[in-house]
């Protein structure tokens, strides 16, 4: 188990250029260490977490989030490795939205659906970074001005991203935001994990625990039905440490719609103490390395996916493969299609309000 009384333990930040865009933008990734292993990398394009580095219960470090290494990779289609999400995380139902009576549409990109803000979403753009410190931490601010319009979207939003570790090996995310005109907001970051190391099999042995008893069912295209659902008697149900591959391949019609030839997770579930970051959201353990990952958040929901869609083809940092079921997030969020969705926690933001929501990610190895 880590301890946290090194006297030399010490908090370093450091930027290097990862690439240049076709405009000729300089990406930056500024490279985040604590004095206990811990290394986060973040780059300006996308607002990616494109490595975090922490060590396994001997003091062996990995790095355990999927990606690339080079910045072209991240420009091409990919699945979202790291990224940050907006303006609107997760799927709105044929991409439309009304508010105040007016109508809207978000470019398709998901079948009949808009899916993580359109075709060219927050992890497209270009972001100002910043190193920023305290007396306990260090981290980099990303910037972003999302103009009325992008995507369909109305409103200038603008939008803060924060990212910062300290001594106790948590990763804090801060987002906020503040917009000109009604519009909707539903930011997170997506992150693929692999506790025994991006690229090294599959995560169906890491034991999950998700503080939910209920989650929002789908349908086809994996769109919430509206209702509110007990994870009890469900292969859903993570209240108690279980292996992910412990029933992902059941028979069940929730696993088919999230992938329809062997099963798979991808569904929100309602966290039991949504606005608490002291409440443990989640917790994955790696059973050989001792790695953990632990989620707090001020979010309703979170959005477990187990890497459905990677099929081995893909290839990440250093030359790695990512196997089918290669990866999972644990993506903070209100609930998927909630702006047409009355009863579901509200996505709108108005002049004056600010969007506001911390998610920590706490590494360990026991």
């Amino acid at each position: 188990m880590w301890t946290n009384d090194s006297p030399a333990a010490s908090l370093t930040s450091e930027k290097t250029l990862f690439g240049t865009l076709p405009d000729g933008s300089s990406v930056e990734k500024h490279t985040l260490r604590n004095g206990h292993q811990l290394e986060v990398s973040i780059l300006n394009y996308g607002g990616v977490i494109q490595s975090i580095v922490v060590p396994d219960k001997s003091g062996q470090p990995a790095d355990i989030a999927l990606g690339f290494d080079k910045l072209e990779d991240y420009i091409k289609p990919n699945p979202y490795f790291g990224a940050t999400i907006g303006r609107y995380g997760n799927r709105v139902a044929k991409g439309r939205f009304t508010l105040n009576g007016k109508h809207y549409q978000i470019p398709i990109n998901d079948g009949s659906n808009a899916l993580h803000g359109g075709p060219e979403g927050f992890e497209k753009k270009f972001w100002q970074g910043t190193p920023i410190e305290g007396p306990n931490w260090i981290g980099v601010e990303l910037t972003y001005l999302s103009p009325d319009g992008e995507m369909g979207f109305p409103g200038n939003l603008t939008v803060t991203v924060r990212y910062t570790i300290n001594q106790e090996n948590e990763l804090r995310i801060e987002y906020s935001a503040v917009t000109d005109q009604v519009t909707i907001v539903n930011l997170t970051n997506h992150t693929y994990f692999n506790l025994a190391g991006a690229g090294n099999g599959t995560v169906l042995d890491s034991v999950a625990l998700i503080n939910g008893d209920r989650f929002t069912p789908v349908k086809q295209g994996l769109l919430p039905t509206g209702e509110l659902q007990e994870v009890k008697g469900t292969p859903l149900d993570f209240t108690t440490p279980t292996a992910i591959g412990a029933h992902i391949r059941a028979n069940d019609a929730q696993l088919k719609y999230a992938e329809p030839k062997e099963g798979g997770y991808d569904f929100n579930w309602i966290l039991n103490h949504p606005d608490d970051l002291e409440a443990l959201a989640a917790r994955v353990t790696d059973p050989v390395s001792g790695r953990t990952v632990e989620m707090y958040t001020t979010e309703p929901g979170v959005q477990f996916y187990s890497g459905n869609f990677l099929d081995g083809s893909l290839k990440g940092k250093q030359g790695l493969t990512y196997a089918h079921w290669g990866g999972f997030t644990l993506e903070a969020q209100h609930y998927p299609d909630s702006v047409n969705h009355p009863d579901f926690p509200k996505t709108e933001l108005a002049p004056g309000e600010k969007y506001s929501q911390i998610t920590i990610y706490k590494f360990g190895g026991e």
